[in-house]
């Protein structure tokens, strides 16, 4: 079971791991921070690494909280919504058809039936969303299975309150939240990438970082990225 240490008002959640060096991250959408520390290491001295780079954590935490945030999605005309990074203004339109999502010029197109309701415009968006994922899947996985030397067996496009992704070594399972047809597309490869090293090395290691650095050098500069991004009404988190 993890650790805590509070530094003022800093509170750091501590786990011991089967790693080399200490590890400290800062997590949007709030700033947590989290120390994964090798097994030998103290609290005392986690504390006293933690103090020396408590002046990053709280630019970190400062950068995050003023990190811009979406306003609650109410599904009007002219409502912003973003596709792979760019923004758009919602076009609504009631026909007696088929629910669809088009997309071009600056604007984002929902066709629902008329009388439609704000949830199952929403429903309507989210399977859109979950499409664009999958479409761009076939080329992502054509490029990186043959460098990383593994098959994912199964992918999950799903909505995902707490992570960005996920995997399951055992299966070869990759879970992709939906979110991510929202940002820059190489935010969705960086997540990728990312799960599938998990394939190779489950946990974040000292092998799963030279792995991420040896294929995808750019991926801490991504992961800024991805945190920069406008952050749903619902906050996320990776």
């Amino acid at each position: 079971m993890g650790e805590t240490i509070r530094l003022g008002e800093v509170e750091l959640e501590v786990s011991h791991k089967d790693i080399q060096n200490l590890h400290l991250s800062v997590y949007p959408p709030d700033g947590r921070v989290r120390v994964s520390a090798p097994r030998h290491v103290s609290l005392d001295a986690i504390r006293v690494f933690a103090i020396s780079r408590l002046g990053w954590i709280k630019q970190e935490q400062r950068k995050l909280r003023e990190q811009e945030r979406e306003t609650p999605r109410e599904y009007l005309d002219r409502e912003s919504h973003y596709v792979w990074g760019e923004r758009f203004l919602l076009e609504l339109v009631e026909r007696t058809a088929a629910p669809r999502v088009e997309f071009g010029h600056r604007r984002l197109v929902l066709q629902v039936r008329p009388g439609s309701d704000e949830q199952k415009k929403r429903e309507v968006l989210a399977r859109w969303y979950r499409q664009q994922i999958r479409l761009a899947l076939p080329e992502l996985t054509r490029r990186w299975e043959p460098r990383l030397g593994v098959e994912v067996a199964r992918f999950f496009v799903q909505h995902m309150k707490t992570k960005w992704g996920g995997c399951t070594p055992a299966t070869r399972a990759v879970r992709l939240n939906t979110e991510l047809a929202k940002k820059p597309r190489e935010c969705l490869e960086y997540i990728l990438v990312h799960e599938m090293v998990h394939l190779i090395e489950p946990t974040h290691n000292e092998r799963f970082l030279q792995l991420m650095d040896f294929h995808l050098p750019a991926w801490r500069e991504r992961r800024e990225v991805l945190n920069r991004a406008p952050l749903a009404h619902e906050e996320w988190e990776y």
